[in-house]
């Protein structure tokens, strides 16, 4: 991927972010599940312990998905793009 195909949109920028956002969701994620264990375990909240564990076990899932829904739109964009090309040449 070269600056120019960038600045004329023939490559796609979008999904090199979605990457870096996914794996910020995913620190995020945890970082919030340990800081609920931390408190639930501080005041002896069986709920809090709970939530925490979810944040940590189900918060990385559901960024995946959401990321992945994202790239599909994009994988759509290329299968489109590539078809489109096809038709063209032929």
């Amino acid at each position: 991927m070269n600056f120019q195909d960038i600045l004329s949109f023939d490559k796609m920028l979008t999904p090199t972010i979605i990457k870096i956002v996914y794996w910020i969701g995913v620190v995020v994620c945890v970082l919030v599940g340990l800081r609920t264990l931390w408190t639930a375990l501080r005041f002896d909240s069986a709920v809090g312990i709970f939530v925490g564990l979810l944040y940590i076990v189900l918060g990385p899932i559901l960024v995946r998905v959401y990321c992945e829904l994202m790239m599909v739109l994009f994988n759509i964009y290329y299968v489109l793009r590539d078809i489109r090309d096809r038709g063209n040449n032929g």
